[in-house]
């Protein structure tokens, strides 16, 4: 067991979340401009590290020229010519004008939990780092649910006559996830049908509809397709990845990624569902009143047809 009161350290942690993600919203960021213009403007190399850079950026401080290069897939010596073609001396020297940008507020997480880290037993640091990771994602996705794309993806999701939701291979659990909840709030949202070849569901439906992706690596060459046939067919898409997505920006109307590498074996798409509980706890705020009506009209249905254990209300039809 750990030396200290785990729980007091999160909560603590989880305490000043909120504040510092104000405050970091409220910051001037020459740095991420920098890094957008090259995500637009740059070479393949160029745009695969701002992509990483742009979507993990609290992590870019603890990244090295040469950790960062392996995530990318690219040379140390690529990032390095990267970051003097953007006006940095180095990647050391982009970090620092990252840190005065952002005030030390990346460094948050490491240094709230630098007591639990020093107090625990040696062959648990692969634990204690992972958790710290984990904490940080918490972060980065509430740090999403300020932008101005969320509250798009939010209003839209609300609004349009038809919601189609899709996952490939791993992350089918997840999309499946998303698309059962989103129909306890509002009618009309189908889980695509991927054995089905045509995407009719999204692509040939003559509803008013948008489309939401899930997606990691190594992606699914139906994903990219999907994304790119939905956007020429004008409807909206929500991409919802992991940070490595270097193809998203390109057919995506939102790009949402994830952090996904938690000092584990394989990487973890776990925080995607807490992206997801939060989009659609938008939903129902954005929704309001309806959402409770039609709540209670599906509690009935399933109190009709199978019942809740321990339920004596529910009279389940023979």
């Amino acid at each position: 067991m750990y030396s200290v009161d785990l729980l007091q350290v999160i909560l603590q942690l989880c305490a000043t979340v909120s504040s510092t993600t104000a405050k970091i919203a409220e910051l001037s960021t020459p740095v991420r401009s920098t890094l957008t213009k090259a995500l637009q403007n740059g070479s393949k190399a160029d745009k695969a590290i701002a992509n990483y850079m742009l979507s993990a950026l609290e992590e870019v401080p603890f990244e090295t020229a040469a950790s960062l290069a392996d995530k990318v897939g690219v040379s140390e010596a690529t990032v390095g010519r990267f970051c003097r073609s953007n006006g940095f001396t180095s990647f050391k020297d982009l970090k620092e004008n990252l840190k005065g940008d952002l005030g030390g507020h990346p460094w948050l997480v490491s240094d709230r939990l630098n007591e639990l880290q020093k107090n625990a037993r040696d062959d648990e640091t692969h634990l204690t780092r992972g958790m710290e990771l984990e904490i940080a994602a918490v972060v980065r996705i509430y740090e999403y649910a300020r932008t101005p794309e969320w509250q798009e993806v939010v209003k839209r999701l609300a609004m349009k006559q038809h919601v189609c939701v899709a996952g490939f291979q791993t992350e089918r659990g997840i999309a499946q996830y998303f698309a059962n909840q989103m129909q306890y709030l509002r009618d009309r949202v189908t889980l695509v049908d991927l054995a089905g070849g045509n995407f009719a569901e999204a692509l040939a439906s003559d509803q008013d509809a948008c489309l939401v992706i899930f997606e990691a690596r190594r992606y699914s060459r139906m994903a990219k397709v999907l994304a790119r046939e939905a956007q020429e067919a004008g409807i909206p898409v929500t991409l919802i990845t992991d940070v490595f997505c270097d193809w998203g920006r390109d057919v995506a109307d939102e790009v949402f990624a994830v952090p996904t590498q938690f000092n584990q074996f394989w990487d973890s798409t776990a925080q995607m569902a807490s992206l997801c509980n939060l989009i659609i706890n938008g939903v129902f705020m954005e929704l309001g009143q309806p959402v409770e009506d039609r709540l209670s009209r599906i509690a009935k249905l399933y109190g009709r047809f199978t019942g809740h254990v321990g339920d004596p209300i529910s009279q389940i039809e023979k």
